[in-house]
């Protein structure tokens, strides 16, 4: 007889059935569950590991990887094996590794918030990744571990990078403006009295020789000038039939210079060459740079090659660039011997701020002005290079039909521009107007002066006779030239006008003024080219 306390023979049969009863009420209450929170964990775990952030979890104060999401290996090329037995102190510079260490410190006592620094981590492979790091702690398990998320931030630093030379630009190109327009009043009023000196001098007087360089000098002075607003971006635009040979032939000495005595210069330009519609001073930057260009990649010495043709772009030509239109085009080619580029860097090269020079070297704006300069006269730009073969760029320019007009036409005989008529000269800067009204006088003309636009209205309600001309600067104190016109129109005065400027703030001023065919003398000016056109305005219709 079995004592009491000893187990049934069948006990091995019963403890597996109840076993087996409940491990099928567990099965079918908790088992679901379980299998969702699984797939739960496996749809966060795929969410992670898609984020183009780095998300680590790491212990405290060791720095030890834990766990990591798909970036570690997409981005820093490191397997999550090996990076556990690592520390994110191996992949951050020694500086912000103690930033991290005080951030884990704070924790342990308590005071920690989540913070954020900027750093680099170093990849296995490769340079190394700049990235917004904030550093987040937790307590898991009464156990403390910090939740760290590391965003890349390489475009937004080239976009900073792009701001701030941006800005640097813009103030440069505000003072560059400032300076010009300044300096082109000067300029102005120094080619005015040279030319009033050289007209009193006898014609064997041998101080003429200096008051020509006088005005050699201020011509020079005021190309310089017009660089300094074509780089603020402030220059005049007046497109004008022209013909690029005369343009290359009048910078080929400037050329020659800027290239230095170890490189060489070859033109070869068409003589029939066709008339293209452009302005002389931007494509004179065109030229400059792309000069500046060839030069640069020519350190050891090399040939620049400048070359004008009639070319006829075709169909096929279209078919293969499709901002292209099949038509008739002048070709300016520019050729060098130098360095080359690869492919990769030809998709970038007309890229605002992109630049293969060292730091400091370039601006990255050269070409993309180029660029901006060429589609802003209707044509289309072509570059073919290779590393070690060279560089050529090939700039298409409508052709037309008409003949170009001389970049520097024959002043008309003096006795042709004489007059009786009386102008109105509205001008602040008191040498500038000084000179001006004398030069009128001496070519016959009663002249009215005013300082600001309410003096010459003033000036104009107390003159009882006619007032043939009003010549107005463009941008003074208190009022502007053109709201000048507008106060006078009421007064029932028919008034021919002539503005002049040499700089502008709001350059849309100028533009609509020469969109609508007033006429328009820039600054610095010769005073022979003043009363030719204070002719030509007075007898226009």
């Amino acid at each position: 007889m079995k004592k009491p306390s000893e187990p049934p023979e069948n006990w091995n049969s019963l403890r597996e059935k109840i076993i087996g009863l409940v491990e099928r009420s567990l099965r079918k209450s908790y088992y679901p569950e379980l299998q969702q929170r699984l797939a739960d964990l496996e749809r966060f775990r795929a969410l992670l590991d898609q984020s183009n952030d780095g998300i680590f979890l790491l212990q405290v104060p060791s720095g030890q990887f834990i766990d990591v999401n798909d970036f570690a290996f997409r981005h820093l090329h490191y397997p999550p094996e090996e990076l556990r037995r690592m520390s994110i102190y191996d992949l951050v510079e020694t500086a912000k590794a103690e930033q991290i260490k005080a951030i884990f410190s704070r924790g342990q006592r308590g005071t920690a918030a989540p913070e954020t620094l900027i750093t680099t981590l170093r990849p296995r492979c490769g340079n190394d990744i700049p990235v917004e790091m904030t550093v987040r702690l937790v307590l898991f398990a009464e156990t403390l571990y910090a939740v760290v998320v590391a965003r890349e931030i390489t475009e937004r630093q080239q976009l900073e990078a792009q701001l701030v030379q941006a800005q640097k630009m813009e103030a440069l190109g505000r003072l560059a403006g400032g300076v010009a327009h300044d300096f082109n009043n000067l300029l102005t009023a120094i080619l005015g009295y040279g030319e009033m000196l050289m007209q009193e001098l006898p014609e064997d007087d041998g101080r003429r020789h200096y008051a020509a360089q006088i005005i050699n000098t201020a011509e020079h002075a005021a190309a310089l000038t017009r660089q300094l607003l074509v780089f603020g971006r402030k220059q005049i635009i007046q497109p004008r039939i022209l013909n690029l040979n005369e343009l290359i032939s009048g910078m080929e000495k400037m050329l020659r210079r800027l290239l230095g005595e170890d490189l060489e210069m070859v033109t070869l330009l068409d003589p029939a060459l066709g008339a293209v519609k452009a302005d002389p001073s931007q494509m004179d930057q065109v030229i400059m740079n792309l000069a500046v260009n060839a030069r640069d990649a020519m350190p050891r010495g090399g040939l620049l090659t400048i070359e004008t043709e009639n070319v006829d772009l075709d169909e096929t030509y279209a078919g293969d660039h499709l901002e292209v239109s099949p038509g008739p085009y002048v070709m300016l080619a520019m050729s060098d011997t130098g360095i080359g580029m690869d492919l990769a860097t030809l998709d970038h090269i007309f890229e605002p701020f992109f630049t293969t020079k060292e730091p400091g070297k370039g601006t990255g704006l050269g070409l993309s002005t180029v660029f901006g300069i060429v589609k802003q006269s209707g044509g289309h730009i072509w570059v073919y290079s290779e590393p070690g073969k060279g560089t050529t760029f090939k700039v298409y320019l409508p052709r037309l039909a008409e003949g170009a007009l001389p970049l520097h036409p024959a002043a008309a005989p003096a006795a042709s521009l004489h007059g009786s008529e009386t102008i109105l000269v509205v001008e602040d800067d008191e040498q500038l107007r000084d000179v001006i009204c004398q030069t009128l006088r001496n070519y016959g003309y009663l002249v009215l002066e005013a300082r600001h636009g309410s003096e010459a209205i003033l000036v104009c309600g107390r003159h009882r006779g006619p007032i043939h001309l009003v010549l107005t600067d463009v941008i003074m104190p208190g009022m502007s030239g053109g709201e000048l016109i507008e106060r006078l129109a009421p007064l029932g005065r028919k008034i021919k006008v002539l503005f002049m400027s040499g700089y502008t703030e709001d350059t849309a001023v100028l533009h609509s003024l020469l969109a609508a065919g007033v006429p328009f003398l820039e600054k610095p000016f010769k005073m022979m080219n003043l009363v030719t056109m204070v002719r030509e305005v007075l007898d226009s219709p």
